[in-house]
């Protein structure tokens, strides 16, 4: 790594673990017929799972199929200039017993669209993995061209 180049550092698991505790707001990576698709969704940290509630839908159906899938959650810390990103890979399973839904009921899920949220979804880990880094100093991407504007014609 040349010394103009930013440095980036790998994060432990318990670190990934921490921050993922810091947001509620992922994006879930899973496969849907014959291609890939993304859906952001709400998360809780549930004892080194992620859950998740759902109405049924192509994210469930797709989540809950044999394909592995991915979720990744991405921060940025202000006073540092830093920021990090996690990415959890693994398998997702429908949480259907009554003594393990009722300890996930009190979970801070809490859904932005409105509608029924029935479904409660534990994502189960095979693989964390994470990384922290300097944020660019947005003027070092500027050009003198930066500036000019163009004609809606061009």
């Amino acid at each position: 790594m040349g010394s103009n180049e930013p440095h980036v550092r790998e994060l432990a698991v318990n670190e990934c673990w921490a921050l993922l505790r810091t947001e509620s707001v992922g994006r879930l990576a899973v496969w849907v017929d014959d291609h890939p698709d993304i859906f952001p969704l709400n998360y809780a940290v549930d004892h080194g799972t992620i859950v998740f509630r759902s109405g049924s839908g192509t994210k469930v159906s797709a989540a809950l199929s044999d394909a592995p899938v991915a979720l990744e959650v991405d921060g940025y810390e202000t006073s540092l200039r830093e920021a990090w990103s996690v990415v959890i890979k693994g398998r997702a399973e429908g949480i259907q017993e009554i003594d393990e839904l009722m300890d996930t009921v009190d979970l801070p899920l809490f859904p932005w669209q409105g509608g029924a949220k029935n479904l409660f979804i534990r994502l189960v880990p095979t693989l964390v993995t994470g990384r922290r880094f300097p944020v660019a100093d947005p003027t070092m991407w500027q050009t003198p061209f930066s500036n000019v504007r163009r004609s809606p014609s061009e």
